[in-house]
């Protein structure tokens, strides 16, 4: 059993083993929530990593599963003390979007993620005025809240430059998301800018999907691929304003990771990223 990654990438393992554990044992999810006297949806959320769950409950589960081994249960409860410390993102709770900490726990898991982006530069890569200007506008009035959310995710682009082992970082990023002027002309050349610096990186590759390219298999929209340690499974974030969905079922993450293999096929080199960026921001200056 797998115990690397911090507190987010644990209580996923905790509820993988607990729901292995369960299965093992021939419980279903309804004995397991009637044992503990609460709902199904509860036992499901733990079992899928979303939800806490006391120690005192996950010894009584271990019991009742017919776990009798000493060493296993030592690591199934390390297992559930390391989930329980807190992440930087904590320090952000009150002002963060539903769900925006979970991911933030997985992207600072996470050894490696690709992302595809449609409407806008991807977090990781945009610069303090763009983020400024995205977040005023989809928050306008919650502006007290504004410098907090920028700060968060400034602190998330760490993740870039973290040692020994950076995140190793894949976008594909549409034209058309480059073209809008979020923030004003100034505030976009210089996002452009950043953004040619950060092709530069090692551990970040950038490609543009040009908009002349037509349909290409990620129109559905915006998706990212979060890979792990080795035996931690990966995840498949999709965000929208009807909120935050994560796939871990293995046909549903093998569908993305096609998507995402095809779209970066049909997508330029990211050798030509630079020159694309440029020419970009030249007309951006111009208009």
């Amino acid at each position: 059993m797998a115990t690397a990654g911090g507190p987010t990438v644990r209580r996923r393992q905790l509820g993988a083993e607990l729901r292995r554990l369960r299965e093992h044992a021939g419980k279903r999810i309804e004995d397991v929530a009637a044992h503990l006297e609460c709902s199904m949806s509860k036992i499901s959320r733990v079992e899928t990593g979303q939800a806490p769950i006391k120690a005192r409950d996950v010894r009584d589960l271990l019991h009742w599963y017919g776990v009798a081994d000493p060493l296993r249960v030592e690591t199934v409860m390390q297992i559930h003390k390391d989930a329980q410390q807190q992440g930087w993102w904590a320090h952000y709770a009150e002002v963060l979007p539903s769900g925006m900490a979970t991911y933030a726990g997985l992207e600072a898991d996470a050894r490696v993620l690709r992302s595809y982006e449609s409407t806008l530069v991807h977090g990781l890569l945009q610069t303090e005025d763009y983020a400024r200007a995205v977040i005023a506008a989809v928050r306008p009035n919650q502006p007290h809240e504004t410098d907090q959310l920028v700060r968060f995710r400034k602190e998330r682009q760490t993740l870039l430059s973290r040692q020994p082992d950076p995140l190793e970082l894949w976008v594909v990023l549409e034209e058309s998301a480059l073209r809008r002027p979020v923030g004003g002309r100034e505030v976009m050349v210089a996002q452009l800018r950043h953004l040619a610096e950060a092709a530069t990186l090692p551990n970040v590759t950038i490609q543009v999907m040009p908009s002349a390219k037509g349909a290409h298999a990620a129109l559905a929209g915006a998706f990212s691929l979060l890979e792990f340690e080795p035996h931690t499974p990966t995840v498949v974030y999709v965000d929208s304003i009807a909120g935050n969905v994560y796939l871990e079922k293995e046909r549903d993450v093998r569908t993305f990771i096609q998507t995402f293999d095809l779209l970066r096929a049909a997508a330029p080199d990211p050798l030509e990223a630079p020159a694309m960026l440029e020419q970009i921001t030249r007309e951006m200056q111009n208009s």
